[in-house]
């Protein structure tokens, strides 16, 4: 089996049995033809060949040329590709296993305090006739704390709101159930009210929820332009993303004292070590706290 074979049949386990994203399944293959080219001009003509001085000195290799993040994504989808061969029998011993990816130092998240949010919110016009529904958008990545990706796969069928849930479907095609309010329930029934006569769902769009004047999903670019757009009107000045809305959420959850096992489940994350992250937010409450009401706060030497 050549470099191109392993590498195809490695995506295909990824979409079939894995479920992987289109975003994942893109970046494992840029990632493996990249080694695979490094590791072929180090004489390695084929996967089963490969031993781990050999992924060492390529991967050591490629390391001048990209950042610590890059790598250590690089070492991510190494191991894994790997590791696929090994367990269907393509090679005997892993060459992976010995290889560490770079520690990478935790960023700390950019959110907005809930005023933010709601000039944000806020600035969204309504008298545009896509107003509802980017409000609604917005609302439901604020709300839920959901991806970019999860809010356009929503589907009508995936809306529960007289139980108070939605249905989504987040990385790995994994299922979870999310709490949504009634606020943001009003807010999406209000652009669901005139849905169909607006947007006129396209064959096979029909249960899409949100919809582009074309009557088609709308796509991630559009999402992050709306994003820009609409806080260029406001007093915000922070770098901010769609994926903001979801820091927002994890982090006001948890300055209101939610639990952040219950968060996890929530943001649908493999590790509570993923929403640990969101911890940081509580770190000058805790300081306030402490200084108010601590005896020692106010020992003075």
């Amino acid at each position: 089996m050549n470099w191109e074979q392993a590498i195809e049949e490695y995506i295909t386990y990824l979409k079939l049995e894995r479920g992987s994203s289109r975003a994942t399944i893109s970046s494992y293959t840029y990632d493996l033809n990249r080694l695979s080219i490094a590791l072929q001009n180090n004489g390695i003509k084929k996967p089963s060949l490969t031993q781990l001085e050999n992924l060492r000195e390529s991967l050591t290799s490629l390391s001048k040329e990209l950042s610590a993040r890059s790598l250590a994504r690089l070492v991510s989808s190494s191991k894994g590709f790997f590791s696929y061969l090994t367990a269907e029998k393509y090679l005997e011993i892993n060459p992976s296993e010995q290889i560490e990816a770079p520690k990478l130092a935790r960023k700390i998240p950019i959110f907005l305090t809930t005023d933010e949010v709601q000039e944000f919110l806020g600035a969204i016009d309504l008298s545009h006739p896509q107003g509802r529904r980017n409000l609604a958008i917005f609302e439901l990545l604020y709300a839920c704390g959901l991806r970019v990706s999860e809010i356009l796969q929503l589907r009508l069928s995936d809306l529960f709101l007289s139980e108070g849930f939605i249905r989504v479907i987040g990385k790995g095609q994994k299922t979870r159930l999310v709490p949504i309010g009634p606020y943001s329930i009003k807010r999406l029934e209000s652009y669901m009210d005139n849905r169909v006569s607006e947007y006129q769902p396209q064959p096979t769009y029909e249960d899409i929820l949100f919809l582009n004047r074309r009557g088609k999903s709308l796509t991630r670019a559009m999402i992050f332009t709306l994003t820009k757009q609409i806080a260029e009107k406001t007093r915000i000045r922070k770098e901010i993303s769609p994926h903001t809305f979801r820091h927002c959420f994890a982090t006001h959850l948890l300055e209101n004292g939610a639990d952040l096992r219950a968060i996890q489940l929530m943001l649908g994350h493999e590790s509570i070590t993923t929403t640990e992250i969101y911890l940081h937010s509580s770190v000058e409450k805790l300081r306030d706290t402490i200084e108010k009401l601590h005896p020692r706060s106010d020992f003075k030497a």
